[in-house]
């Protein structure tokens, strides 16, 4: 039985009422947080103190420059080349017999300029060897697989995969960006053991975009992801340790505190910021990420800006070595701003990757059952759960 919408119609109203009476007290909290922004703009230095001797359990973006820049959109190059690719998947079915999933990644290459061109692609590919479906501890006694949230990370490491055999055969000279979609930060890795971290990250993830970085020496070539309507308060955090009063900041204390500045602002999230701070087409200044995975970076440790597009702020991220080279910071920034007037707010590269990579309900339905077709004319057992089979069935 589908949803009876009927019966939630009231429970909308209500939270959209609540919404309206809280929207207030929440402007109030984003100008403070502008206040707090602006009256530590200058204190770089004694900031970045007093982050490293904080403790805090929410993440605190370590800033670069200055955190009150605003700085205006670039010229964009009269000739360049965007790159782009984006992943969709079939996860395993535990109610199927056959173990395996699928992996489709969308491809673009978008040129302009002098020679303009095109070229959009997929590759799918099904993995069903027991290396694919698994990661096993070098002793060979732990296996983790490969599936949900790991499947997903899987996923992410394809589209580096992609995007670096792309930039190798870009033309040297060219100006180029590479963009994917989400964050560069494998986030989920550091719920996983460390031989699922090295085998996903160090081996695979990091490797591909070393390969990317050495396809940028003859080239103006530079990488970035992009996120779109951010939910991140990194920089938020960082100006509730700005605001505290003691020295340092140990957020498993902060109960005992009398005054509690840093609530003031709690639950403002860094687009909300930068929404007031930034013009359309400027970005803030660089921020390093604080996730812990970020200490096995190096070189493509994450840095990011935000980037206001019109109405929207984007969350772009960087690695390191882009992020130290200005010339190449500028060249994301502006094509990143071009795509977005090119796809109506959102980069066009990334919207038609997606298009190419995106995996329909259908398609599942229909990968299945080819599969299933598959087993029978090789006359190989065909089972499923009975759970799987009830739902295709109608009883009523």
């Amino acid at each position: 039985m589908s949803l009876d919408l009927s019966k939630v119609v009231k429970q909308i109203s209500d939270m959209v009422a609540q919404f309206a009476s809280h929207r207030q007290e929440r402007n109030d909290r984003i100008d403070r947080a502008l206040e707090i922004l602006f009256s530590h703009a200058n204190k770089l230095d004694s900031l970045k103190k007093k982050i490293a001797l904080s403790k805090t359990t929410w993440l605190v973006a370590e800033p670069v420059n200055s955190i009150d820049l605003h700085i205006p959109l670039p010229e964009t190059p009269s000739d360049f080349t965007v790159i782009a690719t984006d992943g969709s998947h079939i996860d395993v079915d535990r109610h199927h017999a056959t173990r395996c999933y699928l992996i489709n990644i969308g491809t673009v290459e978008l040129r302009y300029g002098s020679r303009p061109d095109a070229s959009l692609d997929s590759e799918p590919v099904i993995y069903s060897n027991d290396d694919d479906l698994v990661i096993a501890s070098p002793d060979g006694l732990r296996e983790v697989p490969i599936e949900g949230n790991l499947l997903g990370i899987k996923r992410s490491l394809e589209e580096c995969r992609r995007l670096s055999e792309m930039a190798a055969v870009l033309p040297s000279g060219c100006a180029a960006l590479g963009l994917m979609d989400g964050s560069l930060i494998l986030w989920n890795l550091e719920a996983y053991p460390e031989f699922v971290a090295e085998s996903l990250l160090e081996k695979r993830f990091l490797t591909y975009l070393e390969e990317i970085s050495r396809s940028a020496l003859d080239k103006q070539l530079a990488v970035a992801s992009y996120i779109s309507f951010p939910r991140s308060a990194d920089v938020t955090n960082l100006l509730r340790v700005a605001v505290c009063p003691r020295e340092s900041v140990d957020s498993d204390r902060c109960s005992s505190c009398m005054t509690r500045e840093c609530a003031q602002i709690n639950g403002v999230f860094d687009r909300e910021l930068f929404a007031r701070l930034l013009k359309p087409g400027e970005r803030s200044g660089l921020f390093i990420s604080p996730s812990k995975i970020q200490r096995r970076y190096g070189k493509h440790q994450v840095y990011f800006f935000y980037l206001r597009i019109n109405g929207e702020i984007g969350r772009v991220e960087i690695p390191r070595w882009v992020a130290e080279d200005k010339s190449k910071v500028d060249l994301v920034h502006s094509l990143i701003v071009d795509q977005c007037r090119r796809g109506q707010g959102y980069p066009i590269a990334l919207s038609e990757a997606h298009e190419k990579a995106v995996v329909t309900g259908a398609d599942r339905d229909n990968f299945w059952r080819m599969v299933d077709e598959s087993l029978a004319e090789e006359r190989l057992p065909v089972t499923e759960s009975e759970k799987s089979r009830s739902k295709r069935t109608r009883w009523i």
